[in-house]
């Protein structure tokens, strides 16, 4: 342990902006580790024989290296990779020197994980450790990150070199025998990690040319990750549509559990039926066709969020004034009408007035209009598409639209 957390502090000493991870991770002591690995929850799990083997500062290297899988998010990155994509790619099949089907997935992440962190992060008082790998054992080049790696390359021309290659599901998100688990003791909560991420993030852009590339594009990104706007139009209209009161009504139906508490009365129950969903288009001639276009496909993915009932989603075109609004069952038909100036007020005033009454009300809208002083009776979400930041009124050099309302949830499209 002495000898450890020695070499924790020449890596804090070499790698100032990184003191805050390293002073967070919690060691834990087991024969059954090959070398040192780290779990999702921020443990540290070593090998007392590795340690005793390894040079000092080595060990330090070996610190670092297992600190930016967290740092990283690999554990989240591997697991999301790992649903989206199948898990072997050409030539990546079980055989001879490859192992077993669920441990090549596991390998081949880890070996990538690996190869984003290692092409960078040693010299200047930091040794490469022994085994250490990188990108050029596959004629690779640096600087990429773990996702493209793992598209370009194939790694089974490593495997039977590697198989030893064990980071902890901290690099890969796949969960070991030997770890304690999210209930376990030490464990950081996830608001903990981000603070940690945080700190050293503020750390590194405090320190403008201490940091490898590879690290100052992290800390640039971290915080301000680009949006998947479709997926989060999709989560803000199934989160209004699932809110306390959406969809809810009372039924006789299925007499509520309370009536026993009330002999000789049967009370209702409270039955959640599909949301109804009018979708409010800024038809304005500030918006562009591609832009139209684009909020047509995105009606069709809010009829899936909303479990794919077409029938209780309709559209109303709006610029200046609403129009009918259609149900989304004639989506082939819809016919975009306007071109005129904007007023979504009169927009989501109509979608008010429809039947069945919406329980969420989403506007897609470039938000150069006036809004409505008062909060719809309903969850209300806004997808916007991008402005610059510029006035729109040649009359009125000082004019500047009014920004979405505090009461809707905002997602920026594109």
């Amino acid at each position: 342990m002495e000898k450890l957390l020695a070499a924790r502090l020449h890596a804090v000493k070499v790698r100032p902006y990184l003191a805050g991870a390293l002073f967070a991770l919690h060691v834990v002591e087991d024969r059954s580790v090959p070398t040192m690995a780290v779990d999702a929850h921020w443990r540290c799990y070593v090998s007392p024989a590795f340690v005793a083997r390894m040079p000092m500062e080595e060990l330090a290297g070996v610190w670092v290296h297992e600190v930016s899988h967290l740092l990283r998010d690999h554990h989240g990155r591997s697991e999301r990779y790992a649903r989206q994509h199948e898990e072997f790619g050409p030539g990546e099949r079980s055989g001879t020197g490859v192992p077993p089907a669920e441990g090549w997935g596991r390998l081949r992440r880890n070996i990538a994980a690996d190869f984003e962190i290692n092409d960078d992060i040693y010299g200047d008082g930091l040794p490469r450790p022994a085994g250490a790998v990188l990108p050029s054992l596959l004629r690779l080049p640096g600087g990429l990150l773990m996702e493209e790696y793992l598209r370009t390359a194939s790694m089974s021309g490593a495997a039977a070199d590697l198989a030893w290659l064990d980071c902890g599901s901290g690099a890969d998100g796949q969960d070991r025998p030997w770890e304690l688990g999210p209930d376990g003791a030490h464990a950081l909560s996830r608001h903990q990690q981000d603070a940690v991420r945080f700190r050293v993030a503020e750390g590194i852009k405090s320190r403008p040319g201490k940091a490898p590339k590879s690290w100052r594009r992290w800390a640039d990104e971290a915080f301000q990750p680009p949006q998947p706007w479709r997926r989060l139009l999709g989560a803000a209209v199934r989160s209004a549509a699932g809110a306390p009161g959406a969809g809810e009504n009372h039924s006789y139906r299925r007499p509520s559990r309370r009536s026993a508490s009330v002999p000789g009365v049967v009370l209702p129950s409270l039955r959640r039926t599909p949301p109804a969903v009018c979708v409010v288009i800024d038809t304005s001639g500030s918006v562009s066709d591609a832009e139209l276009g684009s909020a047509l496909l995105e009606v069709a993915a809010i009829s899936r969020a909303v479990g794919g009932r077409r029938d209780l989603v309709s559209v109303i075109s709006c610029d200046a004034a609403a129009g009918v609004a259609v149900p989304l069952c004639r989506a082939e038909n819809i016919e975009l009408v306007g071109g005129g100036g904007t007023d979504l007020r009169s927009g989501l005033a109509r979608a008010l007035r429809s039947r069945p009454r919406p329980d969420v009300i989403v506007a897609l809208t470039d938000g150069q209009t006036p809004w409505p002083s008062a909060p719809p009776p309903c969850r209300t979400v806004v997808g916007l598409f991008p402005r610059p930041a510029r006035t729109v009124d040649e009359e009125d050099p000082d004019y500047v639209p009014d920004t979405p309302p505090s009461w809707a949830r905002v997602v920026t499209i594109g």
